[in-house]
C-alpha cells in the first residue's frame, strides 16, 4: 500500500517514502523503487537476497568478533594470574616464612618481568638475611668459647698468684732466696694475665676492624734488633736462651707498624713458650733477605705441632689435642692477631714443625723501594 508523504510524518516514516510516495512494507519499497529507476522484479529480489546476505555477514562477524575478544579475555586473565597472582601468593607465603623465624625454603619465580624481579630480588635478600643469621649463630658460639677459654687461662694465674701470696703472709717465704722466687713467680702470672686481657682487647677491635695502625719506614737491623734485646731480658727471666742473627744489609727498610710487629713477634714467641716442656729450652729469631721481602723466622725447640693441626693454627680459637688438655690452655686468638696483622700489611705468615723436635714460624714484609723520579 503505497500514499504521498503527510505533513506529520515522522523522519523514519519519511524514509519509506520513494518520490512522495509511501510504502509501508520493505519488500514493496524495493519493488516500487526498483520499478522507478527500470529495475524487473528479479532483479529487485537479487537487491533483497544480498540485503538478506549482508546481515547473516554483519551477525557471524559480531558472533566472531565476541569469541575473539572472550577468548583474548581469558588469555590475558591467565596472564596476570600466572605472572602476578601466583608469584604474590609465593611472596606472602615467604613473607609469612620469614616473619616466623624460618629462613630455611627457596623463593622459585620464572619470569623476568618486575614481579618477577621483586620475587628475584627477595629471594637474595632471604638467602643474605641467612647467611647474616648464621653467621651470628656463629660469632655467638665462638664468644661463648672464647669467655670458656679466658676463664681458664685466667683462673690458673690467679690461683697461682693466690697461692704465692698467702705463703708470703704465713711466712712460707723465710729466707730472701724464696722470698725472691716467690715474687718473680707473682711478678711473671700477673704478666701472663695482662698479656691475656691486651689480646682480649685486641681481638674485639680486630672483630670490627678498628685495629690502630701507624705505618712508618722501620730500618729492619735496628728495629730487629731491639726486639730481640727486649725479649732477651724476658727470656732470661724465664730460663729461655735466645739467639739472635740478622742477614740483612744495612740500610734496609721496610714499611710497617713498629708496635704491631712487636705485637706479632710477642704472641709467637709466647706461645712457643707457653709449651716449651724440654729443660734447656731454646728460641731463634732470624731475619734473612728474600728478595723483594724481609722473611723473619721465629724457631723453637719445644714439643712442636702435629701434620693435622698445622693448616689450622691461625684460625680463630682453634687449639691444638695437646693445648686442649693441657693446664696451659690458650684461648685459641694469639696465632690468628698475627695471622690478621701480617695480612693488613701486605706480608704473610705460616708455620713448618716436627714433632719432639720443635717448631719454625714465618713472616715476610715486602721492602720499601723508593722508585727514582724522571727529570
Amino acid at each position: 500500500m503505497c500514499e504521498f508523504i503527510k505533513d506529520g510524518d515522522t523522519d523514519e516514516v519519511k524514509n519509506t517514502y520513494y518520490c512522495g510516495l509511501r510504502c509501508d512494507h520493505p519488500a514493496a519499497a524495493a519493488l516500487f523503487s526498483a520499478s522507478l529507476y527500470g529495475f524487473s522484479q528479479t532483479q529487485a529480489k537479487h537487491v533483497q537476497e544480498s540485503s538478506s546476505q549482508v546481515k547473516l555477514m554483519a551477525k557471524d562477524m559480531i558472533l566472531t568478533a565476541t569469541i575473539i575478544l572472550v577468548f583474548t579475555a581469558l588469555s590475558v586473565g591467565l596472564w596476570i594470574y600466572r605472572s602476578i597472582a601466583v608469584p604474590l601468593v609465593k611472596l606472602k607465603k615467604a613473607t609469612k616464612n620469614i616473619k616466623e623465624g624460618n629462613l630455611d625454603f627457596v623463593l622459585e619465580v620464572e619470569g623476568n618481568d618486575e614481579v618477577s624481579q621483586l620475587c628475584q630480588d627477595f629471594e637474595e635478600m632471604r638467602k643474605r638475611l641467612k647467611e647474616s643469621t648464621e653467621e651470628k649463630i656463629l660469632m655467638d658460639k665462638e664468644n661463648k668459647e672464647l669467655i670458656s677459654n679466658i676463664s681458664h687461662d685466667l683462673k690458673t694465674p690467679i690461683t697461682a698468684v693466690k697461692g704465692y701470696v698467702e705463703g708470703i703472709m704465713d711466712g712460707v717465704a723465710d729466707t730472701p732466696e724464696k722470698m725472691d722466687r716467690y715474687v718473680r713467680t707473682i711478678y711473671n702470672k700477673t704478666n701472663e694475665m695482662d698479656h691475656l686481657i691486651n689480646e682480649l682487647t685486641f681481638y674485639s677491635k680486630i672483630d670490627t676492624n678498628r685495629i690502630p695502625y701507624t705505618f712508618s719506614k722501620l730500618n729492619v737491623e735496628d728495629y730487629f734488633s731491639d726486639c730481640a734485646e727486649e725479649l732477651g731480658l724476658e727470656m732470661e727471666t724465664r730460663g729461655i736462651e735466645l739467639v739472635y742473627a740478622n742477614y740483612v744489609e744495612k740500610g734496609v727498610q721496610v714499611i710497617a707498624d713498629g708496635e704491631q710487629i712487636r705485637r706479632v713477634i710477642h704472641n709467637i714467641v709466647s706461645n712457643a713458650i707457653k709449651y716449651m716442656e724440654k729443660p734447656r729450652g731454646i728460641i731463634q729469631l732470624r731475619v734473612k733477605d728474600v728478595g723483594d721481602f724481609i722473611q723473619v723466622e721465629i724457631e723453637d725447640n719445644g714439643k712442636g705441632i702435629a701434620a693435622k693441626d698445622l693448616p689450622y693454627i691461625f684460625d680463630r680459637f682453634y687449639r691444638t689435642d695437646v693445648s686442649r688438655n693441657s693446664s696451659k690452655g690458650g684461648s685459641g686468638i694469639g696465632l690468628s692477631i698475627v695471622k690478621k696483622i701480617m695480612e693488613d700489611h701486605g706480608g704473610k705468615v705460616w708455620a713448618t714443625s716436627r714433632l719432639g723436635i720443635g717448631t719454625i714460624m714465618y713472616f715476610v714484609l715486602r721492602k720499601y723501594q723508593e722508585v727514582p723520579m724522571n727529570e
